[in-house]
């Protein structure tokens, strides 16, 4: 199997179903066959859940951590898992390096950079409780320590918590002409710029060799003296750093 990102060896998640199946097979010999996601033992069939790795495989994959709404979602609105371990080797310049994204939504893109560098430390801010939920649910299930999810808004936050950003164009949903992610916050186009002003001079404030990751931006938060080092995607995901 080809992983989008790098497997990290995990311990399994519980030997209670081991000994439950073990006990079971003692007392009920029987025909077995076990396949890639099912056990069938004589006629019964036993779903498996994909292991720790596995979810990490493919992109429907991951998305099956989800409410099926969510899922409908991905598309537009959710980070791909090889953008994120692309912009998650630009931005984890180091052990416990510090990385915010901004708007995290259901904190695909930190669980997925946080699977694929283990010692840097991701944080989601995320203004939407429920999506907020839905990352913190999908972290404890994977069981990945080094990630964490807030409920607020980014111009709440101290920037000097954080070593380097990552921004998937959350406020671009402030347009009229934009999918959004549902109805329940304020959409509009003064708002978009008006985040976009107050990113652009928090990172103005951030020391030289801060760095930001970007993906389908119109670049409007990012201050001059970030240049871009890099580029991925066709371009939509790009490289920068503070000179």
């Amino acid at each position: 199997m080809r992983y989008l990102c790098s497997p990290v060896p995990l311990e399994p998640a519980s030997s209670y179903q081991t000994v439950l199946l073990k006990h079971f097979l003692l007392n009920h010999p029987t025909k077995i066959a076990i396949k890639k996601d099912s056990i069938n033992i004589g006629a019964a069939t036993i779903a498996t859940a994909p292991s720790a790795t596995d979810w990490f495989s493919t992109d429907k994959t991951f998305n099956t951590l989800y409410p099926t709404d969510i899922i409908a979602l991905a598309g537009k609105h959710w980070t791909p898992l090889a953008v994120a371990c692309m912009a998650a080797d630009f931005l984890a310049t180091g052990k416990k390096t510090r990385i915010l994204d901004i708007g995290s939504g259901v904190g695909k893109f930190c669980l997925a950079a946080a699977h694929h560098k283990p010692s840097a430390f991701f944080t989601g801010i995320e203004q939407r409780k429920q999506l907020v939920t839905h990352a913190q649910n999908a972290s404890l299930q994977l069981g990945i320590n080094n990630v964490s999810f807030l409920h607020g808004n980014f111009t709440e936050l101290d920037f000097k918590q954080y070593d380097h950003f990552y921004f998937y164009n959350s406020f671009y949903e402030n347009f009229d002409f934009t999918t959004k992610i549902d109805d329940k916050v304020i959409y509009s186009s003064e708002l978009y710029h008006s985040y976009a002003h107050q990113l652009k001079k928090l990172l103005q404030q951030k020391p030289v060799g801060t760095r930001v990751a970007t993906f389908h931006s119109l670049e409007d938060e990012i201050p001059n003296d970030y240049l871009v080092v890099g580029s991925e995607q066709e371009n939509v995901l790009k490289f920068w750093e503070k000179v």
